[in-house]
Parts: structure tokens; C-alpha cells; sequence
């Protein structure tokens, strides 16, 4: 049986009796002992102490020294490879090399030299290349030498690029030049200029302000003619097939910022 410690009933086991005790005096009967102060508690989960007071009050036995769980043999006593003075540190850290003093001037120590064969990534050094626009010998690491190209400045990286990229090596190239544009194209292209006042459809800038005449601009491409077997290049010059441009409007033109039929609006 289980006597209920607030009134006189009982019960034949324990948890008939907490239930008893939650039921009819509203609080639940202690189930656990206070590790610091030895008072009873209830808590639903598992706890040490009762309060935060015993939590965290000062321990009951003395942890310093060898009294304590992680004491390995305290200190160790060496000497300042500097100075020469003894001095103690603890085992489990670095090796002892420098006292406290030596570290705290600090004057005496020598920055490393990282710079050429002393650098800890040292691979060798430059290399001796030469330009491939140029022909002038210059130094490279060996990790930026370029199995494609290489170049010594600026100015050959430009020189380069203008005729890498002219041509077939233009990511724009289209098959090059058709070639002369045989009979009918000179006689056309001045009806052309004459039809639009040697002024730019599209913009109206002129020949005085040009300095010179306007370029006149294959409507459907000299290259389509040549592609259909049965036209010829001539077919291709038409003054309905042909309008005069500034180099500004005609490289709009050319990159496919002007549609076709506004082209022939014009003409």
C-alpha cells in the first residue's frame, strides 16, 4: 500500500497514488532528489538539481590541481631556445620553445622569406616563350603558357585578334565575298543613288554630310541569287532589290536590326 503524504488515504500502488495526489491536491508528488541539496522535486524529465540556485552553485568539493578530472601532471618546465630562461607550459599544447618575455617582444623574430626558391610553392619559376604575333622572346610561368596562343603585351593581344577573328575566323563568317558582281551592277547601283537623292533611307543623312556617297544595299543578299540555280548575280541587281544606306543604317542593316519589307517600303 501507498500512503498519500497530505491526507489519510491509500492505495495499493504508486501510480494509483500520484494519480490520486494530481486529482485531488493539484500537484504531482515528488519523483526525484535533488543531487545538491538533497530536497525532493517533481520533474516530468530526467534533472540533477531542483532549482537553478543548486544548478549553479559553487561545487561542493575542490576541483583545482590534481583534484581535478582533467589534470594530467600539470606543467613541464623546458628552456627559451632565445634567451635561455627556463620556464614552464603545459604538456598537452605545443612543444615549449619561447618564455613568455620573448614572446611578448617578439623584436628578435625574422619574417620568413617567401619570395623565388624559398616561397613554399616555388615550381621553378618564369619561362623564356616567344610571341606568337611578334617573334619577341618574354617570360611566363609555365601554369599560364597557353597551348593555343601566346602573347606578349597588349598592343600584339590586339594585333591578334584582328586577324584571328577576320575572315573564316569570324564567329559571323558567312562563306566570304561573292565574288565581282558581273554586268548591270554599276548601272543599277548609280539609278540607285540618283532614285534616293544620294541620301540614306532610313536615317537621311547625305553624301555632303557623308563625304562621300552612300553604300547601296542588296535588299535580298547577291549570295541568295547565287545559291538558286536558276538566277544568275545579275538577277540580283534591281533597283526594287536596292537601296542606298550610311554606314551606320547599313550595319544596322547587315546585323538584322532592319526587317526586309521595311527596306522595300523605302524603296
Amino acid at each position: 500500500m501507498a500512503d498519500c503524504p497530505t491526507c489519510d488515504e491509500s492505495r495499493d500502488s504508486w501510480q494509483k497514488l500520484r494519480l490520486h495526489h494530481l486529482d485531488t491536491h493539484d500537484c504531482s508528488l515528488p519523483n526525484r532528489e535533488c543531487d545538491r541539496c538533497g530536497e525532493r522535486f517533481f520533474c516530468e524529465h530526467q534533472r540533477k538539481y531542483c532549482s537553478q540556485e543548486c544548478q549553479y552553485a559553487a561545487p561542493s568539493r575542490d576541483l583545482s590541481g590534481e583534484n581535478n578530472p582533467n589534470y594530467s601532471d600539470a606543467k613541464a618546465e623546458t628552456t627559451c631556445d632565445e634567451c635561455g630562461t627556463s620556464f614552464e607550459f603545459y604538456p598537452s599544447e605545443k612543444k615549449g620553445c619561447f618564455c613568455a618575455d620573448c614572446v611578448a617582444e617578439n623584436e628578435w623574430q625574422e619574417p620568413p622569406e617567401l619570395t623565388g626558391e624559398s616561397h613554399p610553392n616555388w615550381t621553378g619559376g618564369t619561362t623564356t616563350i616567344v610571341c606568337d604575333e611578334c617573334g619577341e622572346p618574354f617570360e611566363r610561368y609555365p601554369a599560364q603558357v597557353n597551348e593555343t596562343v601566346n602573347l606578349c603585351g597588349e598592343s600584339c593581344h590586339a594585333d591578334w585578334l584582328s586577324s584571328a577573328f577576320t575572315g573564316e575566323g569570324h564567329p559571323n563568317w558567312r562563306g566570304g565575298p561573292t565574288g565581282p558582281y558581273g554586268p548591270g551592277w554599276r548601272e543599277v547601283r548609280a539609278l540607285a543613288l540618283e532614285r534616293d537623292g544620294y541620301a540614306c533611307v532610313l536615317c537621311g543623312t547625305d553624301a555632303d554630310e557623308l563625304g562621300r556617297n552612300p553604300d547601296v544595299h542588296h535588299i535580298i543578299p547577291v549570295r541568295a541569287f547565287l545559291d538558286e540555280p536558276r538566277l544568275i548575280v545579275s538577277d540580283a541587281h534591281t533597283l526594287d532589290n536596292v537601296c542606298s544606306l550610311c554606314v551606320d543604317c547599313h550595319r544596322r542593316v547587315e546585323h538584322g536590326d532592319v526587317a526586309a519589307r521595311d527596306l522595300r517600303a523605302m524603296v
